[in-house]
């Protein structure tokens, strides 16, 4: 540093001290806020302090300005220890009292930034409950001292919460929160006046999650008590800009130590719970049992084992045939997927299916499915086989930008003209597809493929999308069909449903028909096609095969 600047710094300190000293504090303030931690601050700080005192005290040693500024930087070093709370030396207050006064103001706000900084970390902005880190900690602390006695997690999910947000907006969204949160702060206090007990907890985990912890309970009935308390709560509508908005809660229950004895089983076992109560369609309480661990345990292991299933070669076709009712011939044939579990066997769709849907492996195994298909139907036809093939597409694989590019590709690839296949749609996809995926959909049919809606009558349709989407078939889901011998209200709905989807321009295809009777019904609806047990089950291609050169000959000789 050259002289003339030195010497300036050292004027400006002494004539300027507290001006310097607050640009100097509020800058290090910043870099400790932002970007450093305490430490650093420290010598940040004391650095730049201490260069300065060293000149300043070279050049006058037995100044009481430098022995002001030594006590200063000893202050300053004192942060290296956590120290933000002692005020300013008394020999600076003497001596420079605007500075003093600048170092105390300085280290009264770092330490209202910390506090602040502390809160945003420890509390959920919007309801100003616990977030999940602090909830975490706090039980743990009270799941320590609650020792070998009694505990109980509640978890609180809300219900229909997302249909607010949708139609009223994400403040209107935030404004219901804190009303559920209000209502649960009433049941909390409640419970916890009994002096006697320790508080419960409550926070807001995420979204529209709640948990509640109880350190100390008396009994299963309590608890589940209170459970019904808290979903009777939520149930009760809420006044909202002017709109009374219905929603529930789906509320799930653990206890210590039967269901964990640490937070993080606990809150699992109540996740698990909470999902259970939502299943049976929400607005209760489920509580943890045997059975809901047992299936956990199993989901978590078919998820685990469906990861390298494909690699694995675990995965074959069955194939089903459908009827016409009308011809007697069979129009298609749908491919079903099995899995040929190396433990457990053969293993029907609703085994697997869901959970590879939860967590995306579904696209995957879907893209298996169109590949094995392809690779099929070109060796049929290879061998002069020509049959008309149906599958399944997962709206997982919808969302896959390449989706239809490599669908069309594999089919070209064995030389499959697309007329011989059908895919098939959930009800719930079909409706919710976007423009980009109709037009693609509708540019496979204008080149032959066979469009169809699978599930019908288990999702929501909107109608215009069902007059305007490119179909040729829609298939009823065979719980509209269960019941048609025995109950005539079944009989009219599945008779209107047909009449709608026929005035569309569309076939109706009955899945899941056992009977003759259910057949025999059907046909005289106006059903067109049937496909079920009835007259056959779903074979391996080499049965499959057979069974369709059988039923040529059969139906050649009767002609």
């Amino acid at each position: 540093m050259k002289e003339g600047t030195a010497q300036k710094l050292s004027n400006a300190l002494l004539s300027g001290a507290a001006g310097f000293a607050s640009f100097v504090f509020s800058l290090c303030a910043l870099l400790y806020l932002t970007e450093l931690d305490q430490k650093i601050f420290a010598s940040v700080t004391a650095g730049i302090f201490c260069l300065l005192i060293s000149y300043i005290a070279a050049e006058r040693p037995n100044s009481e300005s430098a022995r002001s500024l030594s006590a200063l930087a000893e202050r300053l070093l004192a942060v290296e220890t956590g120290d933000l709370v002692s005020p300013a030396p008394a020999i600076v207050k003497r001596t420079n009292p605007k500075l003093a006064s600048a170092v105390d103001t300085l280290f009264a706000e770092v330490r209202t930034s910390i506090e602040n900084a502390h809160a945003l970390g420890m509390y959920d902005p919007v309801t100003s409950l616990p977030n999940r880190l602090h909830f975490r900690s706090e039980a743990d602390k009270l799941l320590a001292d609650s020792g070998d006695g009694a505990a109980a997690m509640l978890f609180v999910d809300l219900d229909r919460f997302k249909a607010v947000n949708d139609s009223l907006g994400h403040a209107r969204g935030d404004q219901l929160l804190i009303m559920v949160a209000n209502r649960l702060r009433v049941v909390l206090n409640s419970e916890g006046a009994d002096r006697a007990r320790q508080r419960p907890l409550l926070a807001r985990l995420a979204g529209d999650e709640f948990t509640m912890f109880f350190p100390q309970v008396a009994s299963t009935e309590e608890v589940e008590r209170v459970a019904r308390r808290v979903a009777q709560v939520i149930a009760e509508p809420f006044e909202l800009a002017g709109h009374s908005i219905d929603i529930g809660a789906s509320v799930g229950v653990s206890l210590k130590p039967q269901h964990g004895s640490s937070v993080e089983s606990l809150m699992r076992s109540a996740d698990i719970a909470m999902y259970r109560a939502k299943s049976l369609g929400g607005g209760q309480h489920h509580l943890f049992n045997d059975q809901l661990a047992a299936e956990h345990h199993q989901k978590v292991q078919t998820e685990k084992d469906l990861t390298d299933a494909v690699q694995r070669g675990e995965f074959l076709l069955v194939y089903q045939p459908q009827l016409s009712l009308v011809t007697g011939e069979m129009p298609c044939a749908e491919a079903l997927l099995r899995w040929n579990h190396p433990t457990d066997g053969l293993r029907m769709p609703h085994s697997f299916i869901p959970i590879a849907e939860r967590t995306g492996l579904i696209a995957d195994i879907g893209d298996w499915v169109v590949a094995e298909v392809a690779s099929t139907m070109g060796s049929w036809l290879r061998e002069g086989i020509s049959r008309r093939i149906s599958f399944n597409v997962s709206p997982r694989q919808l969302e896959r930008f390449d989706f239809f590019d490599r669908l069309r590709q594999l089919f070209a690839e064995q030389q499959v003209p697309l007329s011989l296949i059908e895919l098939e749609f959930t009800e719930s996809a079909a409706m919710e597809a976007s423009d980009a995926v109709i037009g693609e959909i509708a540019a496979l049919r204008r080149d032959g493929a066979t469009i169809c809606i699978d599930d019908f009558g288990t999702g929501y349709s909107n109608l215009a999308r069902l007059r305007s989407m490119p179909l040729d078939r829609v298939k009823l889901d065979q719980t509209l069909i269960a019941d048609i011998e025995t109950c005539d209200r079944a009989r009219v709905i599945v008779q209107a449903v047909i009449h709608l989807i026929r005035g569309v321009g569309s076939q109706v295809v009955a899945e899941s028909v056992e009977t003759i009777p259910q057949a025999e019904l059907l046909r005289a609806m106006g059903c067109d096609i049937v496909q079920g047990y009835v007259f056959s089950k779903a074979m391996v291609e080499d049965e499959f095969l057979d069974w369709t050169a059988n039923a040529e000959r059969g139906r050649r000789s009767v002609a």
